[in-house]
């Protein structure tokens, strides 16, 4: 019996499939569990365009993160932080506050697509490794500027 499946079901495949399975498995496992549903022309037909326009939207993302990628390739970015007398600064550069001065510059980046081995501790310049999209990926050079008060 063919079955579409509803949920992943380890062994037989992701939420979505299509799969092959003996009669007495779908009926009274995949089917009465909620896990199945038996696949008919109509609703295999429905799960080709879902997938077709799932392909169409994440084709259309690395299309948007490619360009921006190319927009901010080896672009210099500054973010200002409170310093003491002989330069320390009070706390450090996270993920959060580069991608603020990213939004500032006219860039939205989400801060977790901001790859940190640590945060910035000390003034200076650093690259810093922005993926975008999985297999897009640029670097732009952050200036951490101490300000003292």
């Amino acid at each position: 019996m063919r079955v579409i499946l509803l949920k992943d079901v380890k062994g037989q495949g992701k939420k979505g499939d299509l799969v092959e399975v003996s009669d007495s498995y779908a009926r009274n496992y995949l089917i009465k569990g909620g896990y199945a549903e038996q696949a008919t022309a109509v609703k295999i037909n429905d799960i080709a365009q879902k997938k077709a326009a799932a392909d169409f939207h994440r084709a259309e993302e690395e299309k948007a993160a490619r360009e921006l990628a190319g927009e901010l390739k080896g672009r210099r970015f500054s973010v200002s932080v409170k310093a003491g007398a002989g330069g320390r600064l009070f706390g450090s550069v996270t993920a959060a506050d580069i991608a603020e001065a990213l939004a500032e510059a006219g860039y939205r980046v989400d801060k977790k697509k901001i790859i940190l081995s640590s945060p910035l501790r000390e003034a200076g310049e650093r690259e810093v490794e922005l993926r975008l999209f999985e297999g897009v990926s640029t670097k732009v050079t952050i200036s951490v500027v101490a300000v003292t008060q």
